[in-house]
Order: structure tokens, then C-alpha cells, then sequence
């Protein structure tokens, strides 16, 4: 309780504000953070700094600067080892600490997306962000998704810069000194950085890699009451050996809290997603579509896999195909699957990872809705639920007297009109009417391009998704793959067999 926290939509909004107030560290102050991918020159803003400039520059001015990131896979197979080695490198030489962190599950990754700065004797200032969004190339964009001009490599249906829709979340308030716990338990685990990879431990060897984590400061106290938000931090993280020492058999409160959310939904469930892909998921949507028949579903997904390839292609296929045949078996036409592109036609990648339950609870984070991110790597989600009651009608969409909280219908509300193309929210509150609305702008929309464009073009930016087909001679193998590799399962084998989370 006592929290605030603000939705930054998009990265140029996050990244600005993240400089704003790294820049405002002084000598005794606290920056940590985790990441998936950093790229040390990433521009923070048009003019700079880049992300190495901007951390190093905090390193130097004696803020205690620690980091860690997720020791890829080789940037031969597309992911991001040199990246990450070199930003921790560039920080390193400042003053600061950067650890390279492969204590995950056998291929697996660490996805956290975190960043905490504290401010010992000025814990009101204490801040900390937590969402989707990395530290890398790419993610510098905003409302029209022109895309960062440093693109990294994906699909060539996206082009040389694509077009990237994500969020990330500025939180204050007590709920800091809880983010802060996480960083630290992480950075405590004893396990060696690098058990999985050989030859990078020999590298590192030789290389005089850093391979022992220093000593933290004390955590101060958590920041005092600062709003009206109750956060719940969520995570997974996978049955290791050996065990996580805070989490001996795995953790996956992300899938407990959306499971307790999604059980109690009755008549809208928003969702941002980047994968949508396990039938495990599914199933709990389709199981709360089978009992309230006035439930609906809209899901907004990217309109093609950001790999090509015809080996990497079919398996992010065949996963989310599945899952929306699982959800419109139970829902039928109350099932609305939508991707975006921007005002140029160009279809804009969705890495958002949000949820929004009528309009009452509200969750932004890491994980993806797959069952990787609920069992398998290491995830990060805050969920939020607003003490502040929006009476905008209908003041209690659910109808179980929670009434609508304005956290979860802003930010709501917020992407629909950008995904619209609205300036205002006129037909977009009640849940009916919102998912006529969206029907109708992708509806309108796919016409335009069915006939050739001719005319002005409609108003949004949403058009119906349906993910192409793949032959019955590719499922064959694609199906495997997808579920051994894609999308593996993290859990112990006792909560495997009872399919529980």
C-alpha cells in the first residue's frame, strides 16, 4: 500500500525520464539494475547520453552503480553476449560493477527488466521502473512508431527500423524497497555466474573476467507512503539445482496472480502481448470465457514473429495459433485478437507485456503470456490495484462491488485511444462499447487496405490478427520444437503432473 506508480508508454518517454533521474544521483547513492540485453551505445534521448555514458557518468561521480545481466546466447544464433559483455565492460572501468549472470535453468535466460535507484537519508526521492522494457537498440520510440533509428536485426517484414510498441512502469512508495530485495537476493545467489557454459568460463578466466559479486551496500529502509497504489511484485523463477536460496523449488507468483485475477473477470480482459503462445495459458482464459458469458477477450499482438527463417518461423506460429484456437473454442466472437502497425502501413512490433482486468486490476511487467515466462526464466511483474475509484459509469463493470480502480481503466483506456487513433475516451469505457469500437476501427481499416486504399485512410491503427497458417508436414516437427524449445516448462515434476502453478 502507499505506492504511486505512472505507466510510461513506449521507450523515448522511459528512457528520458530514466535520465532525468540518474542524473540527479549524487556520491552515496544507490543504482541498481537488471536487464536481458544492454547495448552500451543506445542514445537515452536524440541528443544522448547512450546508456554507457549515462551509468558510467553516475559510476564516476561515486554513486554505487550495480548491474546485472543475463550472459546470452552467442550474437552468431541473434541474441546479444558481445552487447552485454561490453556495457558491463564500459561500466566496470567507472567504478561500477556489472556481472554477467547465467543462474538460470539449462537454457533458459534471465528477463527481469529493473531498475532501482535509492537515495540513503532521502528515501522520498527513491525510485524504481520495472516493466517490458530493455536497455538496448530498438526500443527508443514512441506514439508514431517511426522506430528507433538504432534497430536491431528481426524480421525483414518490419524493415530496417521497426516500428516498437512497449511499456514500463515509474514506481515510488514503499513497493521500491521490495524491488530493491529482489536485486539483492539475485545478486546474493551463490551459485556460480556461468555453471551452464564452459568455454565462457575459461574465457573469463582467462580474460580476468569479474566473477564474484562484491559486497552491497545496507539497504536502507523502504521509502515512506507516496499514493494511493497497492503493488504486488510478482515473479517466476524456474526449479533450479541447485535451488535459488529465496526460492528453493522455483517461484511463479506471476502465474498465481494472474490466475487469481483471471478467475475473477466477468466482463473485459484487456491484454498486450508480445507471444500469447501456451495452451497452459489459454486454458485459463477460455476456462473464464466457458463461465461468463459476457466476458470478453481483446488481445493485441505483433502481426509476425520477429524471426524469420524457416526453421525459427513455424514454431512462433503453431505456439500462438493454438492458443487463440483454445480461446475461440470457448468464447467464439467474444474473442478479439488484433495487431498494429502505424499511420505508414508498416506493422509495428508489440514487445508490451499488460494486463488489464475490468477495468479494477492492472498488471505491467517482464513475463510473457507463455508458459516460459510462468515457469521457465526468470520474470518480473507489478501488479497494481488503485484504492481511487473511477465512478465513471459503469462504476463497477464486474458487478462484484470491487468497482472500476482509475489506475487500471487509465492505463486502459490510454493505449486503446492511441490504438484508435482517439483523442478522447467517448464509447471507450464501458466494455461493450470499447470492444465495438475496436471491432469496428480494424474492421474499417482492413477494408481500406482490401480495396486498394483508396480514400483517406480510417482513423486507428488496429487491424484483425490471424496468424498464418503452417502445413500439416511443418507441425509435424514445428509442434515439438515449440514446446520443447520455445516454450519448456520450468516446474518441478510434482507440479507438472498435478498441472498446478
Amino acid at each position: 500500500m502507499g505506492n504511486t506508480t505512472e505507466p510510461l508508454i513506449h521507450g523515448a518517454a522511459y528512457f528520458a525520464r530514466l535520465v532525468s533521474v540518474v542524473e540527479g544521483l549524487a556520491a552515496g547513492d544507490h543504482l541498481f539494475f537488471t536487464d536481458w540485453r544492454g547495448d552500451p551505445d543506445e542514445r537515452m534521448r536524440p541528443e544522448g547520453p547512450t546508456v554507457s555514458a549515462l551509468f558510467s557518468g553516475a559510476a564516476r561521480r561515486g554513486v554505487v552503480v550495480k548491474g546485472l545481466m543475463w550472459r546470452s546466447h552467442l550474437d552468431a544464433l541473434q541474441y546479444s553476449e558481445e552487447e552485454n559483455r561490453h556495457l558491463g565492460e564500459v561500466i566496470e572501468e567507472a567504478g561500477g560493477e556489472v556481472l554477467l549472470d547465467q543462474r538460470v535453468r539449462r537454457g533458459g535466460s534471465h528477463h527481469q527488466k529493473l531498475v532501482v535507484l535509492r537515495h540513503p537519508g532521502r528515501p522520498e526521492r527513491d525510485v524504481a521502473f520495472a516493466g517490458g522494457i530493455d536497455l538496448c537498440h530498438s526500443r527508443r520510440d514512441d506514439a508514431e512508431h517511426q522506430g528507433d533509428p538504432q534497430a536491431i536485426r528481426m524480421s525483414q517484414r518490419y524493415g530496417d527500423r521497426p516500428p516498437w510498441h512497449d511499456v514500463q512502469l515509474q514506481l515510488r512508495g514503499p513497493v521500491v524497497g521490495a524491488l530493491d530485495s529482489v536485486f539483492r537476493e539475485r545478486w546474493r545467489d551463490p551459485a556460480p555466474l556461468d555453471a551452464h557454459s564452459p568455454l565462457a568460463w575459461i574465457r573469463d578466466k582467462l580474460g580476468g573476467a569479474d566473477l564474484t559479486a562484491d559486497p552491497l551496500p545496507p539497504q536502507p529502509p523502504d521509502p515512506p507512503p507516496a499514493g494511493p497504489h497497492a503493488v504486488q511484485v510478482l515473479r517466476t523463477y524456474p526449479a533450479r539445482r541447485p535451488g535459488y536460496p529465496f526460492a528453493p523449488r522455483g517461484e511463479r507468483t506471476v502465474a498465481r496472480g494472474y490466475t487469481k485475477a483471471v478467475r475473477r473477470a466477468r466482463r473485459l480482459i484487456y491484454l498486450e502481448d508480445q507471444y500469447l503462445w501456451s495452451t497452459e495459458v489459454a486454458d485459463l482464459f477460455a476456462d473464464a470465457l466457458t463461465r461468463h458469458p459476457d466476458l470478453h477477450l481483446i488481445v493485441v499482438v505483433p502481426r509476425y514473429p520477429d524471426v524469420d527463417g524457416r526453421l525459427a518461423w513455424p514454431p512462433n506460429q503453431v505456439g500462438r495459433a493454438k492458443a487463440l484456437e483454445v480461446c475461440r473454442r470457448a468464447g467464439a466472437d467474444r474473442v478479439h485478437a488484433f495487431d498494429v502497425e502505424n499511420h505508414a502501413g508498416n506493422p509495428v512490433y508489440v514487445h508490451a507485456k499488460v494486463c488489464v482486468v475490468d477495468d479494477v486490476w492492472a498488471s505491467v511487467g517482464s513475463d510473457n503470456f507463455n508458459r516460459r515466462s510462468w515457469t521457465h526464466d526468470s520474470e518480473l511483474s507489478c501488479a497494481v490495484l488503485d484504492e481511487t475509484r473511477d465512478e465513471r459509469a459503469p462504476a463497477d463493470p464486474a458487478g462484484l462491488g470491487d468497482g472500476a480502480r482509475a489506475f487500471a481503466r487509465d492505463l486502459r483506456l490510454r493505449l486503446m485511444r492511441e490504438h484508435l487513433d482517439r483523442s478522447d475516451d467517448a464509447g471507450l469505457i464501458d466494455p461493450e462499447a470499447a470492444v465495438r469500437a475496436a471491432v469496428a476501427a480494424a474492421q474499417a481499416l482492413e477494408a481500406w487496405h482490401e480495396g486498394g486504399r483508396s480514400g483517406p485512410r480510417p482513423p486507428g491503427r488496429l487491424l484483425p490478427h490471424e496468424p498464418e497458417r503452417v502445413s500439416r508436414l511443418t507441425r509435424l516437427w514445428a509442434v515439438p520444437a515449440y514446446r520443447l524449445v520455445y516454450d519448456p516448462d520450468g516446474r518441478p515434476w510434482r507440479d507438472r503432473r498435478r498441472a498446478t502453478w
